[in-house]
């Protein structure tokens, strides 16, 4: 699958579910109102929009939320998905907060899954609380020692937030550095209505890397893993540290993914309202010659880049939807 501007479509993330046991502050507002479960398309259906996908081209794929992990029955999918794995998949992978992951994590690594992506913004626990609103740091650490113990490889992400836990990153590479987890630090993202202002909590990594570089040193890598993070290695460490720069450095120009929510509906980007309805030609027929029009006609209106601003000129965010619908 080829977008309008040559690139290559084959990474493909799909939110399995809206819902999260987190309201993250930078994510959610507290009181959320989640799709009718009518409106999610059932695990089955997802399977077969996954299918499509794989057979058009896409050779990555990622499993996120709201939380994975939270979706009813995940591991029929998780599963089935696996089995695709050398059949034109390439590679599974799972983005988590790691509340699940003590229950989850051996199955994940049956599956065929062989790293996972969890998000975790502060190592002090009250912090941590404080910014997941329902969290327990405690449950996530032992999700984590769960997914070192069963073979999966850790990338921890984690969002910057001005005054909140800048003063962590010191700490956090250090902890990575001991745990050998990988570390990507992640500027704030206007998207959907959270209860207050994106510029407070907006932190430029510019400002961030420059802070680290007073402690740490950052060696320039080639090691890419297809999403949009520029990596360099710790000497100290040995680990790789990423930088995602959504606002201070836009990545758009190498951009190979789109994005299937739950309720199959694909967006071609993360920062566009564009979006196209999978689920009508779903539902329309058992032949998926009706989808995977629909898919290559969506893919044929990729734009080029997103729209996102974060300016106290613009309060309005940028896209109305939540994170958690689209699929972080």
């Amino acid at each position: 699958m080829i977008d309008p501007f040559g690139r290559s479509i084959s990474y493909l993330r799909v939110s399995v579910t809206d819902r999260c046991d987190f309201r993250c502050v930078y994510c959610m507002a507290e009181d959320m109102t989640f799709l009718p479960k009518a409106d999610v398309l059932s695990l089955e259906e997802l399977d077969r929009l996954c299918s499509a996908f794989i057979r058009n081209g896409v050779r990555k794929l990622r499993l996120t939320g709201g939380e994975p992990l939270v979706r009813r029955g995940i591991m029929t999918l998780i599963d089935s998905l696996g089995q695709k794995l050398g059949h034109g998949l390439d590679e599974l992978t799972l983005t988590t907060n790691g509340s699940q992951l003590e229950k989850y994590a051996e199955g994940l690594y049956r599956a065929g899954i062989r790293r996972i992506n969890v998000s975790l913004d502060s190592l002090d626990p009250a912090k941590f609380t404080e910014l997941t609103r329902w969290g327990k740091l405690e449950k996530v650490l032992a999700g984590l020692q769960a997914a070192k113990a069963a073979g999966l490889a850790v990338k921890i992400n984690a969002v910057a937030l001005r005054g909140v836990n800048d003063m962590e990153f010191d700490r956090l590479i250090q902890w990575c550095g001991e745990e050998g987890f990988d570390l990507v630090l992640i500027e704030v993202m206007p998207m959907g209505d959270i209860g207050e202002q994106r510029v407070d909590q907006y932190l430029p990594l510019s400002m961030a890397r420059s802070q680290i570089q007073k402690t740490w040193t950052l060696d320039e890598t080639d090691y890419r893993t297809g999403g949009p993070a520029r990596y360099y290695t710790l000497r100290e460490t040995g680990r790789r540290l990423g930088f995602i720069t959504p606002m201070t450095h836009n990545f758009c120009e190498s951009c190979n993914r789109v994005r299937l929510t739950c309720t199959g509906m694909l967006y071609m980007c993360l920062g566009q309202d564009d979006s196209a309805d999978l689920r009508a030609p779903l539902r329309a027929s058992e032949s998926d010659e009706k989808l995977d029009r629909a898919i290559i006609e969506a893919i044929a209106r990729k734009p080029k880049g997103h729209d996102f601003v974060i300016d106290r000129r613009r309060p309005a965010v940028s896209v109305p939807r939540h994170m958690s619908v689209t699929g972080g």
